[in-house]
């Protein structure tokens, strides 16, 4: 029985010794033919990428802290993280440590409790920032006003939730050249729970409250300078902030990148909340500044001024508002060019307000 058994081990060996050399062999002809008729064998092929959801704040140690404190807490039944500004600090800046989006979405549970003085008017604010840079000097903001969205006054309703993006975009500078166009009234309530659901994508987003598929709020043409970055709880002096069940989906980038040159000649057609306009620009940069002319509805050889940056265009023209009492006008355009195409924001201040797509007209060969 021993030496049947040492026969059966030897011949095993053999046979293994047998299999690996073919194997050995497969492969190395397979490489042979793939090198000779350029096709690499599917073992070698690098494997993609994937994007993968990224679900946090099970831990205030996964969060960057700016201008206060956060703590892991429960409350009113689910386990939360808990901001807080520091003393003479207006705000608090939580950027998640290991979730990062260009285009995708982002579900969060929020709530708000106010713990200002009674008789103190204030409304609250609390929200998700996206596309944040690590120093937390760049971000979009959608955030929320809790107290707002229960006001007796309709315009104050209307500042129930609201976009910004820091730099340079505050809520005043938003409101004021382009009243309501980037806040807008949801039913909300403090200190109650809130899922909010931000859907990212190229550079428009949408804000959706407790499961609707409808948005509360658009944002056509969103202002940051960054495609990509981080993901942020933020929340305001006066007040503690609550976050729980938030997750990080992204999705499949929109090729899009902040540098679009403004020089060239433009056909622009205008959409507006009064009717439809058409017209050219034949513009010029010199650094950031856009100098140029407008032809075509509103005028001709209208002088264009506006700035430029990194794609991103702010410019305005005056001219006469066309109809059987002609009227002297100012319009302003703001939007980003991509490539050959340019889209955005367009008013006529005190006539009309809507979008403006644009075409870059090819030069001809000489």
């Amino acid at each position: 029985m021993a030496r049947n058994s040492f026969l059966a081990l030897a011949l095993g060996k053999i046979r293994a010794r047998h299999f690996l050399r073919g194997v050995a062999t497969f492969l190395l002809v397979s490489i042979t033919f793939a090198a000779r008729y350029g096709q690499a064998p599917a073992a070698a092929l690098p494997s993609e990428p994937r994007l993968q959801s990224v679900s946090v704040l099970g831990d205030v140690n996964d969060l960057v802290i700016s201008g206060g404190k956060a703590e892991p807490v429960e409350y009113q039944g689910r386990k939360a993280i808990r901001l807080t500004t520091a003393p003479e600090q207006e705000e608090v800046l939580a950027i998640l440590k290991r979730a990062q989006i260009q285009d995708g979405t982002i579900d969060c549970d929020i709530a708000l409790k106010v713990t200002t003085p009674p008789g103190v008017r204030m409304p609250g604010f609390v929200g998700v920032a996206f596309r944040v840079r690590p120093d937390a000097s760049h971000y979009e903001l959608f955030y929320l006003r809790p107290g707002n969205a229960r006001s007796e006054d309709q315009a104050m309703r209307n500042h129930a939730v609201q976009y910004v993006s820091v730099p340079g975009f505050d809520w005043y500078k938003l409101r004021r050249e382009w009243p309501g166009l980037y806040e807008s009234y949801a039913v909300l309530q403090p200190e109650r729970w809130s899922r909010v659901k931000i859907d990212v994508h190229g550079r428009a987003a949408k804000l959706f409250i407790d499961g609707s598929e409808n948005p509360s709020l658009i944002v056509n043409g969103l202002k940051g300078e960054d495609l990509r970055g981080g993901v942020a709880l933020w929340g305001y002096a006066g007040e503690q902030a609550y976050f729980a069940n938030l997750k990080v989906t992204p999705a499949e980038p929109v090729p899009l990148t902040n540098d679009g040159e403004v020089v060239g000649n433009w056909d622009v057609k205008y959409n507006s909340d009064y009717g439809r306009y058409e017209g050219s620009m034949n513009l010029h940069r010199d650094g950031n500044s856009v100098t140029g002319t407008w032809s075509g509805a509103f005028g001709q050889s209208q002088p264009v001024t506006g700035t430029w940056r990194n794609g991103y265009v702010e410019m305005t023209f005056n001219g006469t508002w066309p109809g059987d009492k002609p009227a002297p006008m100012t319009a302003t355009l703001v939007g980003w060019i991509d490539g050959d195409a340019a889209s955005g924001r367009m008013k006529v201040e005190g006539r009309a307000d809507g979008q403006w797509v644009a075409v870059r007209k090819k030069s001809r060969p000489e």
